[in-house]
């Protein structure tokens, strides 16, 4: 029980990545406060929880709105009376050439996957503050390291949550707040389902374990930065990957010994 008595935030807490960690950290004692635009899916996982003998709350937000994310930082501190743990995962992504890609895209893409963990830190670290400490994890991406083409909002964005990263976990260090980033590589959840089969082939290729991520992977990444084993860890970015990093694979490109 890592987390036992600790209450913890989880934005994009209606699937995927998100619901894998809101049910793994209610295993581990947490209990547990899903924000989400899809109020009746975060709804559905915090009832899960609930019928496991865990304690959840379901609550719509959209983190782009500062005043939303105000209220709901409050609405957790009002009904469990603190903040350990927030992981400022929502994210949204739109797939177009450069060349095409439409401002409006541009702007919804950075507002929810940057301005919102921008907010979602800021709101719970003024609360932690008052604690005397806490955790905030954000969720980046392989992405943010990488000119992944089609996809230059949810690139930059990410690039910009890992230097968020990294100058909250400076300014909050003295604060006792420690700050990590998430980066994971393509994860099996239903958005990379409805890829065609070819796309599929061509990211399993970049990835040396041949394989993509599964949400649960990525969760115990989040349990990890959020509990006491990770107690002198801050500014870090933690990239569960498969190795995609680590081997420089591209789409096209030549894999095996004959890559040199």
């Amino acid at each position: 029980m890592r987390l036992s008595g600790r209450v913890a935030a989880i934005t994009g807490g209606a699937l995927g990545i998100g619901r894998a960690t809101a049910l793994l950290f209610a295993e581990e004692g947490a209990t547990v406060a899903l924000g989400d635009v899809a109020h009746e899916a975060a709804e559905t996982v915090a009832q899960e929880i609930v019928r496991r003998g865990g304690k959840a709350i379901a609550v719509a937000l959209d983190v782009g709105d500062a005043a939303q994310v105000q209220a709901f930082v409050d609405r957790v501190v009002g009904d469990f009376g603190r903040l350990d743990v927030m992981f400022a995962n929502a994210g949204i992504a739109h797939s177009a050439p450069f060349l095409e890609h439409p401002e409006a895209q541009w702007h919804r893409v950075l507002r929810v996957n940057l301005t919102g963990v921008f907010l979602c830190g800021q709101a719970a670290a003024r609360q932690m503050v008052k604690q005397g400490g806490g955790r905030i994890i954000t969720t980046a991406s392989i992405n943010a390291f990488r000119g992944v083409e089609n996809l230059v909002g949810y690139n930059a964005a990410k690039a910009g949550v890992i230097e968020l990263t990294r100058t909250m976990a400076v300014e909050l260090a003295q604060h006792r707040i420690a700050v990590n980033a998430i980066a994971p590589a393509q994860i099996d959840t239903r958005l990379t389902r409805t890829l065609p089969e070819d796309a599929r082939r061509r990211r399993v290729q970049r990835i040396p374990m041949a394989r993509f991520g599964e949400p649960d992977e990525v969760a115990r990444a989040a349990l990890f930065l959020a509990s006491d084993e990770a107690s002198f860890i801050t500014g870090h970015t933690l990239a569960v990957d498969g190795g995609y990093l680590a081997g420089g694979l591209w789409s096209g490109a030549p894999t095996g010994p004959a890559a040199g």
